[in-house]
């Protein structure tokens, strides 16, 4: 490690240990009334069963579990009996607005917070109980950038080598090449305080990553960035999540992220799942998608009134007709009575719906 400021730093992170890594951390268990330990919430610290949930060996358990996991906070109850699973080698997003629980599951999984009731596991581990080996394997990046502006770049990749006991030799090798790879191979020796956002996110997605860790757990990676760092940062996740076969859980309102990222999305809503599966299940749950119509543009008003009398939503443009909502539409009969209505019609053309579509729909929904 080179410099007196990584040095002073990594000695007095041995110091307070491993927890240090974050910095809101469980304070450390103490003596209740009866003599059995308790959390700094009088709590008694479940007892790890990583045993239990890997059973006799033959499944492994998944990379995250949470089983009916309540938290509250005062009168707001921020996670409210959720379960979830993140398999192994899968990329899960948990989509929600600000305020649906998203950020206070990503600090139960890494063992900031407590659950209130129900169960937090990361492959198998309790992360009150094993926090070592949780964050061992377990690489966080949220919002605002962990990186320490006063190092170097290098010096910030060696600073998590030698907290995560990596060999010298091996960490250097590591740090190097995932500085070239995430575009910071130019900067490596200059402090980081002097680097953009976007450059300080690829710094910390590259710390992250630097223990060669089996699980990212992501928190809104993109939301401070401008659109040409969050498509970067984007295309860094993807291509190390599919390249190292890692799981990824990624909280985010950004619904383009999800959907170039994730293999299944959770929604929260109010800190309740309100809906889960792949994005195109979930479409076809909700018989939501798009119809493309293109008819002759001297049409365009005629059709536009047809789709108005049917209650069919649709953007038009230039001829174009697009129906947002079309779920349960017979395409055939909708064809038939536009051509009987003497609209000239070119194309009818499906389209896939999107993330957004998804969403909306759910919110709708859930609004009703």
């Amino acid at each position: 490690m080179n410099g007196p400021t990584t040095a002073r730093a990594i000695g007095r992170l041995r110091t307070l240990g491993t927890h240090a890594r974050y910095s809101t951390c469980p304070r450390p268990a103490r003596a209740g009334g009866d003599g059995v330990p308790t959390d700094s919430h009088g709590r008694a610290p479940p007892v790890s069963r990583r045993d239990e949930d890997e059973g006799d060996g033959s499944q492994p358990p998944p990379a995250v579990g949470l089983d009916g996991v309540v938290r509250t906070f005062g009168e707001i109850r921020a996670l409210d009996g959720v379960t979830l699973k993140v398999e192994a080698g899968e990329v899960l997003g948990v989509l929600g607005h600000n305020g649906a629980g998203k950020t206070t599951m990503v600090r139960l999984l890494m063992g900031v917070l407590a659950a209130d009731a129900g169960s937090v596991r990361i492959q198998g581990m309790d992360p009150l109980v094993d926090g070592p080996a949780v964050r061992r394997s377990t690489g966080v990046v949220s919002a605002v950038p962990a990186v320490d502006g006063r190092l170097t770049a290098l010096q910030n990749l060696r600073f998590v080598a030698e907290v995560f006991d990596v060999e010298r030799d091996e960490g250097e090798r590591r740090a190097r090449e995932l500085l070239g790879r995430f575009g910071l191979r130019e900067r490596a020796e200059d402090r980081v305080e002097g680097f953009s956002s976007g450059m300080r996110q690829r710094l910390a997605l590259a710390r992250a990553l630097l223990p060669d860790p089996s699980l990212l757990l992501l928190d809104e990676p993109t939301s401070a960035l401008d659109p040409v760092a969050s498509r970067d940062v984007r295309d860094l996740i993807e291509r190390f999540a599919r390249e190292g076969s890692r799981s990824v859980l990624l909280c985010s309102h950004n619904l383009v992220e999800a959907q170039q990222l994730c293999d299944r999305v959770v929604i929260l809503e109010h800190g309740q799942v309100i809906a889960e599966g792949s994005p195109a299940t979930l479409a076809a749950e909700l018989s939501v998608g798009r119809l493309r119509l293109e008819v002759e543009r001297a049409h365009a008003p005629l059709a536009g009134r047809i789709l108005d009398a049917a209650d069919l939503p649709f953007e038009a443009s230039d001829g174009r007709l697009l129906l947002t909502r079309p779920g349960g539409v017979d395409v055939p009969t909708l064809v038939a009575r536009l051509v009987d209505a003497g609209v000239r019609l070119y194309a009818v053309t499906p389209e896939d719906a999107s993330l957004e579509d998804v969403y909306l729909a759910l919110h709708e929904r859930e609004r009703s």
